[in-house]
């Protein structure tokens, strides 16, 4: 039941990435709904109250502007106006309440709005990234003509970083593991630390020498590393909350996997990361 949900997530994902525009923004508003869902149930585990609808709708609007302001339909200043706006919607709701919200309830929902709201709708940034190289480096998969600095082929080789460095970490960690990396999540091993970041790094590599970047080592490495030490923090940030809250999964909506949150966690801090190194490496052309 796990590899089968494995599976049917990870051929989702492809699908809606390959597909990008639309089909990628609302599919990201989805999950993070969902998975902002599972945060709030957990907050209200130890007694907060967050905004939750506010912040839903608000992170769907934050999400959705994005993409319409990388397309040239919103101006930029409007859409960089909806998070500072939407805290303070978020704060005025909680004002208003019959019983007004403590400061762990307007942190929350605060955070929940940044959390999954701001740093998912880089993922849209990602994807919808114009070429800046014009080079003849084209590579056609599957009839796709994906240019080396398309979003398209950057947004793959983020995922498969992460897929990989997912991989790395759980079978290295699993035959070598010995020391246990945090208390937060006991299962993880440095071993298995290292094992995910070497094939983060070996994946990095290959998809620098593939997509001809300049300096493929150093690309490889920078890209491989980030990404996998990000993809734990994301993941240990998620445990410590589950811990709090005395929960051994966000949620149980994919067999095998517990909840959505579950299973992006990986993926929240790292295309932000990733947009902030292509805006610096093509700006000092090492891309």
């Amino acid at each position: 039941m796990r590899f089968r949900s494995g599976l049917y997530i990870g051929v989702f994902g492809l699908v809606v990435v390959l597909l990008g525009g639309w089909y990628f923004t609302l599919a990201i508003t989805f999950l993070t709904y969902v998975a902002l869902l599972e945060l709030f149930r957990m907050a209200e585990f130890t007694g907060i109250k967050p905004a939750t609808k506010t912040t839903l709708i608000s992170c769907a609007i934050l999400i959705i502007s994005t993409y319409l302001e990388v397309r040239g339909i919103l101006d930029r200043e409007i859409s960089s106006s909806i998070l500072p706006i939407s805290s303070i919607v978020i704060c005025t709701w909680l004002l208003f309440q019959p019983k007004p919200g403590k400061i762990a309830d307007i942190a929350t929902s605060i955070f929940g709005l940044f959390y999954l709201g701001f740093l998912p709708s880089y993922w849209v940034r990602l994807r919808e990234l114009e070429v800046f190289s014009h080079s003849s480096s084209f590579i056609n998969w599957y009839s796709l003509n994906i240019d080396s600095l398309s979003g398209l082929s950057i947004t793959l080789m983020t995922c498969l970083l992460i897929v990989s460095s997912d991989i790395g970490s759980y079978f290295i960690g699993k035959k070598y593991g010995k020391n246990s990396l945090s208390a937060i999540s006991p299962g993880k091993t440095i071993e298995g630390l290292f094992g995910g970041v070497a094939c983060s790094i070996l994946t990095g590599i290959l998809f620098a020498v593939v997509l001809d970047f300049g300096f493929p080592v150093i690309i490889g490495f920078v890209f491989g590393t980030l990404v996998s030490l990000m993809a734990l923090v994301g993941d240990l940030i998620e445990s410590m909350m589950k811990r709090d809250a005395k929960l051994k999964d966000s949620g149980d909506l994919l067999p095998g996997h517990g909840g959505m949150l579950d299973r992006i966690d990986s993926y929240i801090f790292i295309p932000s990361i990733i947009y902030c190194l292509i805006m610096i490496s093509n700006y000092y052309k090492l891309i």
